[in-house]
């Protein structure tokens, strides 16, 4: 993983998708990032900080899905937080890349 960059660097980068992504035959906890590779150049793990449906979460590591995306993970404490489970739609803001 590269390390963190000297200053972080603003994405403002929105989309909407719901919860759930196919991983090696099973459904992960995540949000798929349409257009990744264009966005941060590659598909590399990067962290970032990013609100889900407003809520924020900061220093979260987006990783591969492995069908040519990046995906958020959006863990069990988040999704109690906001009322939504696998299938439901979120609103998701990428504000900065830290790394």
């Amino acid at each position: 993983m590269s390390g963190r960059l000297d200053q972080p660097v603003s994405l403002d980068y929105a989309f909407s998708g719901a919860i759930g992504v196919p991983v090696k035959g099973e459904i992960w906890s995540a949000v798929e990032i349409p257009g990744s590779r264009d966005v941060f150049g590659s598909l590399r793990s990067v962290r970032v900080d990013a609100t889900v449906d407003g809520v924020l979460v900061e220093d979260i590591g987006l990783m591969p899905t492995g069908s040519g995306e990046l995906m958020l993970s959006v863990s069990a404490p988040l999704r109690k937080k906001l009322g939504k489970d696998i299938g439901h739609e979120v609103r998701v803001v990428l504000l900065r890349r830290l790394t």
